[in-house]
């Protein structure tokens, strides 16, 4: 049986008979199956993944550590299995079944005799173990990291005045499609002047001019594992009060970065940026978290954040990216992805860091 499969069943209550995994990022944790429908039926003795027609062929070719069942009808399909292994108490992953979902999952799960429990206890012990990443999966989140940085210094190296920042977002994603990205890790942000105070601003119609800031937060994927990266580039030129915030977020985020290793607080790490901001006159304009767990999804565990104690351990990989937004004239962000580590971090973020005029 599959490990990870395996490290699941040991930790599940010991009245739990089967759990039930509908998300897409954790059906292909434990099955390297792509879907965006399926029930992953785990069972102590069996793993059932059960499909319906349009990824049948696909799941049986592709699909791992699982018997793949095709169904027609769920509740036939999912009912054979409850019989079969004597199945009574069901935990299912609660973030991810809707209200609808769950009722008929419950409705299903009556007609044999099984009940569910509806917490976060699956949700919980699926974290604790992707959080942790494998080598091989901080391989997958390095390439897409160099794909992510060769996309962007192609793109910083041909704009131009007068490029909207829906010109640069699809320049962005077209490198790094064709330079062997599965997809972008999320919807590119490429800000321009004023646009940039805010922090998740959309790509607009917006045209560069001398002197405003550009601001990237991008990223991909590869294998389904994500990159996120920040830049903030100065376009002609920068004035003095440019400068000065600039080398304020820059200091923010060395701090922060020096604060990680394993053992420390995701509350420390962010203190240590958030405490340089306010006290460099900055307070209040540094809304967001220093930063955030990244793997198969963009945002996950931890949160390194004001109010989160969670302690880092070795293996996992956060962000690190305070910014100082003031509204109506501009914003900087910083953003390297790292892994964690005993004594420290690898950051796995390769582009320069100091204030750069294009």
């Amino acid at each position: 049986m599959n490990t990870r499969i395996t490290s699941l069943i040991s930790m599940l209550p010991e009245n739990t008979d089967a759990a039930i995994i509908i998300s897409n990022e954790n059906r292909r944790y434990f099955t390297d199956f792509v879907s965006s429908l399926g029930y992953l039926v785990v069972t102590r003795e069996k793993t059932y993944l059960l499909v319906d027609s349009r990824y049948e062929e696909a799941a049986g070719k592709q699909a791992k550590n699982c018997t793949v069942v095709p169904f027609r009808k769920l509740s036939d399909s999912l009912g054979e299995i409850i019989n079969c292994r004597k199945i009574k108490n069901v935990l299912l992953e609660g973030s991810a079944f809707t209200l609808n979902d769950a009722a008929d999952i419950d409705r299903i799960l009556s007609e044999y005799g099984a009940v569910s429990e509806k917490s976060r206890t699956l949700d919980d012990i699926i974290c604790k173990q992707r959080i942790i990443k494998t080598a091989d999966e901080t391989d997958k989140m390095l390439k897409a990291q160099r794909i992510t940085e060769k996309a962007l210094k192609a793109v910083i190296r041909n704009i131009k005045e007068g490029m909207t920042e829906k010109d640069i977002a699809l320049d962005l994603e077209f490198i790094m499609r064709k330079s062997g990205a599965d997809s972008v890790s999320f919807d590119l942000i490429a800000l321009a002047g004023e646009n940039t105070s805010m922090p998740h601003g959309v790509p607009s119609e917006r045209r560069i001019k001398k002197g405003d800031l550009l601001l990237f937060d991008i990223g991909a994927t590869v294998d389904g594992y994500h990159s996120d990266m920040t830049r903030t580039y100065a376009f002609g030129y920068a004035s003095d009060k440019v400068k000065r915030v600039y080398d304020t977020v820059l200091k923010a985020q060395l701090n922060a970065l020096s604060a990680v290793h394993s053992g420390a607080k995701c509350s420390d790490i962010d203190k240590a940026a958030r405490e340089y901001i306010d006290n460099a006159g900055y307070q209040g304009l540094f809304g967001h978290s220093t930063g955030h767990g990244v793997g198969l999804e963009i945002h996950e565990a931890p949160s390194v954040s004001p109010k989160n104690d969670f302690i880092l351990q070795s293996g996992m990989v956060i962000t690190v990216e305070p910014g100082i937004y003031i509204p109506g004239e501009f914003g900087i962000r910083i953003e390297d992805m790292v892994i964690v580590t005993n004594d420290g971090c690898i950051n796995l973020a390769a582009m320069p860091k100091e204030l750069t005029i294009i």
